[in-house]
């Protein structure tokens, strides 16, 4: 397997784009409001990446009734409503919605157009909408401006209808399907995997795909791994997805081969399943929480960059989410 060598203090931190609306959410079940949290793919990311201590630029647009206060300032337009998104987590199943709840988009906010990006490089760039606000034209923006794109298929292939309901299209009818070459990475869950050949796409760019509690799968165009999973207990799955993603970009940020990365994500979906809203990550309670988990991945995964550290837990090499973390 490739290794890389893991980022030190005296290596610059490579610098990252993240793009999409912030959004407020709201859970119910039995008709009643369960929570109201800060929501959106980029809050939960930006969340995680602080965590990492990974800097980066954040592109997202709210309306003037925004209420929650973020550390990344949006940009606000004064004619538009924040995005509103309710979660029903007692409809069961229907047709392309989540099974485990049913997702109405009740307001919406402006789309994010190229003219409102960082005139700038990045290394990495995030397109992680959630409410339909990334366009194909800011994509290929996206392509433009970073050296590597990762995107969230939701922000390609949700749709809505009359009541707001989130649907699924098929990739290749999204309008971004021309762009799958120029992308580096490409995150579904495995129910939005059913709406793309995955064996198609992963000839032009890596697919990964989350099983929730079953960790996750990489594809690529020479093969595919299975990523072990973290343990967890499920309270509330919005935001696992991304915050996966967060720990996947932040893993790669910090020098970690992509395997590795995305062992990194599968430890941050499975603190956010959780919590209701966004987690607070405190690097001690991470570092607690990674020592305490009976997931430890074995040599042939980590062994290279644990060797480098010389560190073993009870017979067994630390996995990378500790190199990592303790590592901060």
């Amino acid at each position: 397997m490739v290794t890389t060598i893991p980022q030190t203090p005296n290596t610059p931190i490579q610098s990252v784009l993240i793009v999409g609306n912030y959004c407020h959410d709201v859970l119910l079940q039995g008709g009643a409001v369960v929570a109201e949290t800060l929501g959106g793919a980029a809050s939960f990311i930006s969340n995680v990446l602080t965590g990492l201590s990974v800097s980066f630029h954040l592109t997202s647009k709210v309306g003037v009734d925004f209420k929650y206060p973020v550390n990344h300032d949006p940009i606000v337009v004064p004619t538009s409503k924040t995005t509103v998104f309710h979660a029903y987590f007692d409809q069961g199943y229907s047709e392309n919605a989540h099974q485990d709840r049913v997702l109405k988009r009740v307001e919406v906010c402006d789309p994010i157009n190229p003219s409102d990006l960082p005139d700038r490089k990045f290394d990495f760039g995030m397109a992680v909408g959630v409410g339909g606000e990334i366009l194909p034209e800011t994509l290929e923006r996206m392509v433009e401006i970073c050296d590597a794109v990762f995107v969230d298929i939701q922000a390609l292939i949700r749709a809505f209808d009359e009541n707001g309901t989130v649907k699924l299209v098929r990739l290749k009818e999204s309008g971004f399907y021309h762009l799958l070459p120029r992308l580096k990475f490409l995150k579904a869950s495995s129910d939005e995997a059913l709406f793309m050949e995955v064996e198609e796409v992963r000839l032009w760019c890596c697919v990964v795909v989350t099983h929730g509690k079953d960790g996750c799968e990489v594809n690529w165009k020479d093969g595919k791994m299975k990523i072990a999973p973290f343990g967890a207990n499920q309270i509330d799955p919005t935001g696992a997805g991304d915050s996966f993603l967060g720990g996947f970009v932040g893993g790669l940020v910090h020098g970690l081969v992509v395997p590795d990365a995305a062992l990194v994500g599968n430890f941050f979906g499975s603190l956010t399943v959780a919590h209701i809203g966004l987690p607070k990550f405190d690097l001690r309670l991470l570092q607690h929480k990674c020592m305490l988990s009976n997931i430890l991945q074995g040599s042939e995964l980590c062994g290279s960059l644990c060797w480098k550290l010389g560190v073993n837990g009870k017979g067994r090499p630390y996995n990378a989410v500790m190199l990592l973390l303790f590592c901060q």
